[in-house]
């Protein structure tokens, strides 16, 4: 029996199981099948049968008080996508290094941390720099991640603040959510945020968030302190925006033909 067809000529079972993973992911640690439920709008044998598949596959968990989450089968997906995505993103960091001579990162949510997936150095200063291709930090402390979590609602920001902690990497770090909420505001106005040497001493960084990304992604460049002043904040910024605006659209671009 060949497998039912969805509207748009995809497998309709496919489909709904990855309605179910995203949702999943929407929850941000665990649901029970009815919430699936609700939220898919997908009848409950189907959801249980799906399920059942998926947690046989390694790709859904089930734990102990018999709720659902995400399985570690989609922690090598994840991680290989991740790096396809520097891959791809590299010659735009490329361009932005040229435009702006500081040293260009990519950066995506993962598991709520900042993982840093794409890096260009700028050729016209040699320092080193604490960020690297693969580190993983949390995003309270760094330029990037603040840029994601002002993308995120306050709740959803506050739970995953509440997750992680917030410990001090410098004096500059925040450590008090309501503070740091209070600061996502203004950088959700602004549309970029600054890490303000609070990752690393006298280091700044100049990050803004990839719109309609699939998962909070953002961009930045990252300097000393004696560079990335605030005059050179004022003329990187366009650059750094209009960077994270191409990297939405060559994500946004449709599949070629088949």
């Amino acid at each position: 029996m060949a497998p039912a067809r969805s509207g748009n000529g995809g497998v309709q079972s496919l489909e709904r199981a990855f309605e179910l993973l995203e949702r999943l992911a929407d929850t941000g640690g665990e649901a029970g099948l009815s919430e699936l439920a609700h939220a898919s709008g997908l009848p409950m044998p189907t959801i249980h049968r799906l399920i059942r598949t998926l947690v046989t596959l390694g790709y859904v968990r089930q734990n102990a008080n018999r709720r659902y989450a995400l399985g570690a089968r989609l922690i090598r997906l994840g991680e290989n996508a991740s790096l396809q995505f520097g891959t791809w993103a590299r010659p735009l960091l490329a361009e932005l290094v040229e435009e702006v001579g500081e040293t260009a990162n990519l950066a995506v949510l993962e598991r709520d941390e900042v993982v840093y997936v794409a890096q260009v150095a700028s050729r016209r200063h040699s320092m080193r720099m604490f960020t690297e291709v693969g580190r993983r930090l949390l995003p309270h402390g760094t330029g990037v991640g603040k840029a994601m979590l002002a993308t995120l609602e306050p709740d959803q920001a506050r739970a995953l603040l509440e997750r992680t902690g917030m410990p001090a990497y410098t004096e500059h770090t925040h450590t008090e959510p309501a503070a740091l909420l209070d600061h996502l505001k203004a950088i959700a106005d602004t549309g970029y945020a600054l890490d303000e040497s609070e990752q690393e001493l006298g280091v700044r960084c100049l990050a803004a968030a990839v719109p309609h990304a699939p998962v909070p992604t953002a961009v930045s460049v990252s300097g000393p302190e004696g560079r990335i002043t605030d005059d050179a904040v004022r003329r990187m910024a366009p650059s750094v925006l209009r960077t994270a605006t191409r990297l939405a659209a060559q994500l946004a671009q449709p599949p070629p033909p088949e």
